[in-house]
């Protein structure tokens, strides 16, 4: 069992293929303060650190989204993992 099981679980209900929460509304979630390092976009992208099985990640892996920190570190956006990328020129 992980502290972030019922971010894994919340993932799970989800329909959207993409969605965004704030960091506020993740710790509401998970009932705790995420540590300072969750504001770091490698904290929560497996893509940049494959090798680093952390909690978070597996939790979001096994919801079956992939996270990515908002470019003002404020939020995480979700995106259903194996969904096509959109094509562009």
């Amino acid at each position: 069992m992980s502290d972030y099981d019922p971010l894994r679980d919340y993932l799970k209900t989800q329909t959207r293929d993409e969605f965004v929460m704030s960091l506020e509304q993740i710790e509401e979630l998970l009932g705790f303060a995420l540590p300072r390092a969750s504001q770091r976009a490698s904290w929560w992208e497996t893509a940049r650190s494959p090798q680093v099985a952390a909690p978070q990640r597996v939790a979001v892996a096994d919801g079956g989204y992939v996270a990515t920190r908002l470019a003002d570190g404020t939020g995480v956006r979700f995106t259903r993992a194996g969904r096509p990328k959109p094509w562009r020129r």
